[in-house]
């Protein structure tokens, strides 16, 4: 398979777990991490139903995938997430030395792979990410907006 279609495929997947985040009442982000073309990990945004404000969907997949492959270094990794990941996903994924980052939606407001900042591509720090975004980014960010628009409905009642 290519690697335009696996990201495509595995996005997808990442998209089913934002709408089961989404369902639980928490903003629709999904992450999962592949090694050597096979699936390791996921995670969905849980911080408002673990009470963790580092319970990014990105943060619990990388947690799983560590424990996986049992190192907390996960080389040759590729991490897809619907959203542009946050400075402490990031620095995260830096310290992981995930390869690859693959993103939905870009995050003009908070996005650490290239919106707002250029983590892990800046040449600034010791381990540099490979960055593709954009990635069905229609459907990632339609959840999003959808997402908030419903929250400000309920404010609103």
């Amino acid at each position: 398979m290519n690697q335009q279609r696996e990201d495509l495929d595995i996005m997808e997947q990442a998209i089913l777990l934002a709408q089961s985040a989404a369902a639980q009442g928490e903003v629709p982000v999904g992450a999962i991490i592949t090694f050597e073309g096979n699936i390791i990990s996921s995670g969905a945004n849980s911080p408002v139903t673990t009470h963790d404000p580092t319970a990014h969907a990105e943060i619990i997949a990388l947690r799983k995938a560590a424990a996986n492959l049992t190192n907390y270094r996960l080389p040759g990794t590729t991490l897809y997430v619907t959203l542009e990941p946050c400075i402490m996903c990031m620095g995260a994924l830096i310290h992981a030395r995930v390869q690859r980052v693959v993103f939905g939606a870009y995050d003009p407001k908070t996005g650490a792979a290239g919106s707002r900042y250029s983590i892990g591509t800046d040449n600034l720090l010791n381990h540099h990410i490979e960055i593709t975004g954009g990635i069905c980014d229609t459907e990632c960010a339609s959840l999003l907006k959808s997402f908030f628009k419903e929250r400000r409905k309920q404010k609103l009642s």
